[in-house]
């Protein structure tokens, strides 16, 4: 049988232009699909460089706000606000003052507990692409808080080294921005929270020249039962321990933190400019000493009184006749010179009628390197107000003192020296065993320099403990110190 073959050859070429329409549109369609991922991936980079742009603009206003309370104590004038292109980004951030600072007390954080004056801010902050295709806005909220340093028993700029001989009982918060270095020959109990911006260690700190003690150094944990920095093997746990962050959580409840927890240091805006020692030294050329603000100021011998504005009166002759003022004279066995002091009197004083009406007195009395000059405070057991008295010389508290209906009180000097109920000028100058003090009460915060272990010239500086000075035997007594 024959078979006509007929001609298909435009079949094939019918199907041959399909396959390659087909394969033109998945073509077409891939490059589509491609541009479209292109074009996606670059709108999310935009996005994302957007986001980050505007993160910054936060963090600059949050970081100047946060500078200004350090170095001022206060916030920035005007508040930060600013536009700034980069990188193919603009950024800009304003900040809005959300009113009023609020004595509030802190809720969380190292610093639980403490009162604070506290204050918010809101920023916001928007970032842009420069093509317009990407923005974002964001907003935060953030607080600074000013913390009161008189709310702790112990501020410390520096290292601070705890190692008393004899039984020692600190009953409030301790902080130091630096190290803090902590023994006892026999026990020290510290009974609230420990804070260092360093490191915390048992011991010595090196260069004292000092031996280390094996007495038992006792922290209060957060459930009020001490616990002792001493392990049972009579090793001590301190920073140096390899588990020291979890192990002390453990020990102590977080009550016993430093820098290796994240506690930072505490920053103090006491001065406008310069060494904190303004505050103390004359006010000439110096805008920060106390004298600027005193309402009563002894300079050289002489008293003046602030009768409002820059208008002093001098009322020597008044506080001397009225026995409020006098001078005296006895031997520091520990400076091994003789003291001539200005006694003030402090009873005396309430019921004149020139005590400060802001509670403010200064003191100044040019140096002299044959002897010492110095402020006296007698009869100190009950003042007429809240007093602050500032010297920048050696203070010397005679006797109890704002032990009575205790009011706000505190201390700023170049160096305080506590003597006893018990003391008789007679007698300073006669041998330790015949200057037997007794018991004795100081109610004020205290304001001093210290000078640091290991500074030239410098080896132990006597730690806290002979932070306050003494010149009596006081084995078997007492002395307490609180603040005001």
């Amino acid at each position: 049988m024959n078979t006509k073959i007929k001609n298909e050859s435009g079949v094939v070429l019918i199907i041959c232009l399909a396959v390659l329409l087909m394969l033109s549109l998945i073509g077409i369609a891939s490059i589509t699909t491609s541009n479209n991922d292109m074009q996606i991936a670059d709108n999310e980079m935009k996005a994302t460089g957007a986001f980050y742009a505007a993160e910054s603009g936060l963090e600059q206003a949050a970081s100047a706000i946060i500078t200004s309370y350090e170095n001022e104590g206060v916030p920035p004038s005007p508040l930060p606000a600013d536009t700034t292109s980069e990188f193919n980004y603009t950024y800009g951030y304003s900040v809005t003052d959300d009113g009023p600072a609020q004595n509030a007390q802190l809720n969380s954080g190292a610093y639980k507990g403490l009162y604070g004056l506290v204050k918010s801010f809101t920023i916001n902050s928007v970032g842009i692409d420069n093509s317009n295709i990407a923005g974002v806005e964001l907003e935060m909220q953030i607080q600074d808080a000013l913390i009161p340093i008189f709310q702790f028993a112990v501020f410390y700029e520096y290292d601070l080294e705890i190692a008393p001989g004899p039984d020692m009982t600190l009953g409030g918060r301790i902080h130091t921005n630096g190290d803090m270095y902590l023994q006892a020959g026999s026990n020290l109990y510290i009974d609230s929270y420990l804070t260092s911006a360093g490191s915390i260690y048992h011991g010595t700190k090196p260069g004292s020249g000092s031996g280390t003690t094996t007495g038992n150094v006792w922290i209060m944990d957060d459930n009020g039962v001490y616990q002792t920095m001493k392990n049972a093997d009579g090793t001590f746990l301190d920073s140096r321990d390899d588990d020291w962050v979890n192990e002390s959580l453990a020990r102590w409840g977080g009550r016993v933190e430093d820098g290796n927890h994240g506690i930072t240091p505490l920053y103090m805006p006491v001065v406008v400019d310069g060494p904190a020692t303004d505050l103390i030294d004359r006010a000439d050329g110096n805008p920060d000493s106390y004298e600027n603000v005193a309402g009563l100021k002894f300079i050289d011998g002489q008293a003046y009184y602030n009768t409002g504005g820059d208008t002093w009166v001098d009322v020597t002759t008044d506080l001397v006749n009225d026995g409020v003022i006098s001078f005296s004279t006895f031997y520091d066995g520990r400076e091994g010179k003789d003291v001539y002091s200005l006694d003030l009197d402090i009873a005396k004083l309430n019921s004149s009628s020139y005590f400060p009406n802001n509670g403010i007195i200064y003191s100044s009395i040019t140096y002299n390197s044959s002897y010492v000059s110095a402020i006296r405070l007698v009869n100190g057991q009950s003042l007429a107000g809240a007093l602050t008295i500032a010297t920048d010389n050696p203070l010397y508290t005679l006797g109890d003192y704002n032990t009575i209906d205790k009011k706000p009180a505190s201390l700023l000097t170049d160096a305080l020296t506590i003597l006893s109920n018990n003391w008789d000028d007679s007698r300073s100058w006669d041998y330790l065993s015949n200057r037997i003090a007794s018991n004795t009460q100081v109610n004020a915060c205290y304001m001093t320099g210290n000078t640091e272990t290991g500074a030239p010239g410098h080896d132990y500086n006597g730690g806290l403990e002979n932070l306050p000075r003494f010149l009596e035997e006081w084995s078997g007594k007492t002395f307490i110190w609180r603040g005001a």
